[in-house]
C-alpha cells in the first residue's frame, strides 16, 4: 500500500499539466477509497521549486508589463494571471499535505479536497484563457505565492497564517472588483468562472482558519494576537485595503480580526 505523502509528493513534483491533474484526482480517488497508508515518511525534503512546466517565466512583480484591459492582450493576460494563481493553488495544498506530517486524518482529507478545488478553476480558467487565443504560459508571472509557501514550510502554524489566512484571503478582496472589470467589457464567461472561485476559495480560507485555531488551541495560543505576530513577522510588503469583510467572515475571521483589518485600512488610506 502506498503512503500518501509519498504519493502527494509524486503529484506535488509533477512538471506536466495534464498529468499533475491526472495524478491529483488519481491519488484523491484513492484516499478516500483508503487504499493509502497515512504514517509519516524518513526523510520530509524542503521544496524550492515545486513541479511546474517550463512557461510561463518567473519574474519579479515589478517587472510584469501592465497591459489595458480592453485590449485582447490585456484581457487575456488577465485571465492568465489568475489561471497562474490556481495553478500555484494546487502545489500549496498538496504541499500542505505533504510538509506537515503530524496532523489530524481530517487535516488531510480538507487539503486533498482543497487541491482538486483548486486543479478544477485552473481548467475552467485555462479553457477561458484558451478561447481567448492564448494558453497557459504564453504571459510572464510571478511567484511570490511559492516563495510564501517556502519560507513557512518550518511550522504548520505559520502556514496556516501565512499562505490561506494571508495570501489567499487576498483572493477575497480583489475578485470582486476584477468581476466588475470583466462585466465592463462583456465578458459574461469570466464573470461566472470569479463567482466560482469567489464562492470556493472562502471555504479554502475557512479551512485555513479552522486548522490555524486547531494549532493553536494545541499550543495553548490565543489566535487573534499569534495570527498579528506572524503577519507582522512574515509578509513581505504593507498589509492594506480595501478588504472583503463579508467573505472574510464567512471564512471563519473574528470580529477582533475584522477591526483590526478596518485599523489597518484606514491607516492606509489616511495615508494615501
Amino acid at each position: 500500500m502506498q503512503n500518501l505523502f509519498e504519493a502527494t509528493y509524486d503529484c506535488l513534483m509533477c512538471s506536466d499539466l495534464d498529468e499533475k491533474v491526472s495524478r491529483l484526482s488519481a491519488l484523491q480517488q484513492a484516499w478516500t477509497e483508503d487504499r493509502l497508508r497515512l504514517g509519516p515518511l524518513d526523510e520530509v525534503v524542503r521544496i524550492p521549486d515545486p513541479g511546474r512546466p517550463s512557461r510561463p517565466e518567473l519574474v519579479p512583480p515589478r517587472k510584469l508589463p501592465k497591459r489595458r484591459l480592453g485590449s485582447r492582450e490585456g484581457h487575456a493576460a488577465l485571465m492568465h494571471a489568475i489561471a497562474h494563481i490556481e495553478f500555484n493553488a494546487v502545489n500549496l495544498a498538496l504541499d500542505a499535505v505533504y510538509r506537515f506530517q503530524d496532523m489530524p486524518r481530517d487535516y488531510y482529507f480538507e487539503w486533498l479536497g482543497v487541491a482538486c478545488e483548486e486543479a478544477y478553476h485552473f481548467q475552467i480558467v485555462r479553457e477561458h484563457l484558451n478561447r481567448l487565443g492564448y494558453e497557459y504560459g504564453d504571459f510572464p508571472a510571478h511567484n511570490g505565492l511559492w516563495v510564501t509557501t517556502y519560507e513557512t514550510d518550518h511550522d504548520p502554524l505559520v502556514r496556516m497564517a501565512m499562505v490561506p489566512r494571508t495570501l489567499e484571503a487576498r483572493g477575497l478582496d480583489v475578485t470582486p472588483g476584477m468581476m466588475a472589470k470583466l462585466r465592463a467589457i462583456g465578458d459574461k464567461r469570466g464573470v461566472e468562472i470569479l463567482k466560482i472561485l469567489l464562492r470556493d476559495e472562502v471555504g479554502h480560507v475557512a479551512v485555513g482558519t479552522r486548522w490555524f485555531r486547531y494549532l493553536c488551541e494545541q499550543r495553548g495560543l490565543q489566535p487573534f494576537p499569534t495570527f498579528q505576530s506572524i503577519v507582522e513577522t512574515y509578509f513581505n510588503g504593507n498589509l492594506a485595503g480595501p478588504f472583503n469583510y463579508e467573505a472574510r467572515r464567512e471564512a471563519g475571521f473574528s470580529e477582533d480580526e475584522i477591526e483590526w483589518l478596518k485599523r489597518i485600512e484606514q491607516e492606509s488610506l489616511a495615508q494615501a
